[in-house]
């Protein structure tokens, strides 16, 4: 839906763990996920936040369309529709904005779902996820708007991006030394610091996406206070950009998610200063 300020290695941590504890890897990092940090300041300074929560609406109204597609209409046996109606709520969604959005599913037409790979000004790379009824049509606007910001479709892109499943918490005065601690004992891979489209500091824990339902159990058992799960890209390398490039890729990434088939851009960009 990308600024890693540093990954901190965790063995002094882990020594005042149990052994037991101990054994499993988790790193501390701030989100390489968009809308958190400096990278999203640059990103989002641009968007009223009345533009910015529209926006949402519509992406999690597509994105509830994809699910329907693929898991049907009853969140009781549609997990993914499950993680995106629970995160409709978090935003305050209204119920019967909800509700139309998975009648609406259910009646609109076809429409298939791509992921398209490019590479954008500075080197990074991104995914740009699409749902559309005409695939030619979208193909030639994500051409169009990628070569009018010096980007382009590329091979490889997907190779810097894991799929792995997010749980997504308010850091109500958690520190990051606490999340990691709470990470190790949930059976999380990584905890990372992000901010929602409101600037509400979050903390996002990283696991295997089969691991989703246990991990956030288990967080809640220990007091965090999660917002929402399900499936993401992450991104396992980075592409570090100077202010300059952060502009040109802000506009880039801007105008992609305006595009009406895109429902979602994953990029690897972190800040440098």
């Amino acid at each position: 839906m990308m600024a890693c300020l540093g990954r901190v290695l965790v063995p002094s941590l882990r020594t005042a763990l149990s052994p037991r504890v101990a054994q499993r890897s988790v790193h501390l990092c701030p989100a390489l996920c968009a809308g958190h940090n400096k990278w999203s300041k640059v990103k989002d300074i641009k968007i009223p936040k009345d533009a910015a929560r529209a926006r949402v609406i519509a992406k999690l109204t597509m994105m509830i369309r994809i699910a329907v597609k693929e898991g049907g209409p009853n969140p009781d046996f549609n997990l993914n529709l499950a993680h995106l109606i629970e995160q409709c709520r978090s935003k305050s969604f209204p119920k019967a904005t909800i509700e139309a959005a998975i009648k609406g599913a259910e009646k609109s037409k076809a429409a298939a779902q791509f992921v398209y790979e490019g590479r954008g000004p500075g080197g990074f790379v991104m995914l740009i996820e699409v749902l559309t009824d005409n695939n030619t049509r979208s193909h030639q606007e994500i051409k169009r708007i990628l070569s009018k910001h010096s980007a382009m479709l590329c091979d490889g892109a997907r190779h810097s991006f894991s799929r792995k499943g997010v749980v997504v918490a308010t850091k109500d005065g958690i520190s990051l030394e606490q999340a990691l601690e709470m990470a190790i004992e949930a059976g999380a891979e990584d905890v990372q610091e992000s901010e929602d489209e409101e600037e509400r500091a979050t903390l996002q824990f990283i696991c295997d996406m089969s691991d989703i339902r246990g991990v956030r159990a288990i967080l809640d058992k220990l007091g965090v206070s999660t917002v929402s799960a399900g499936p993401e890209f992450v991104s396992n390398t980075r592409a570090p950009l100077h202010e300059d490039q952060l502009k040109a890729a802000s506009n880039l990434l801007e105008a992609l998610n305006d595009c009406q088939d895109v429902v979602r851009v994953w990029d690897n960009i972190e800040a440098t200063s």
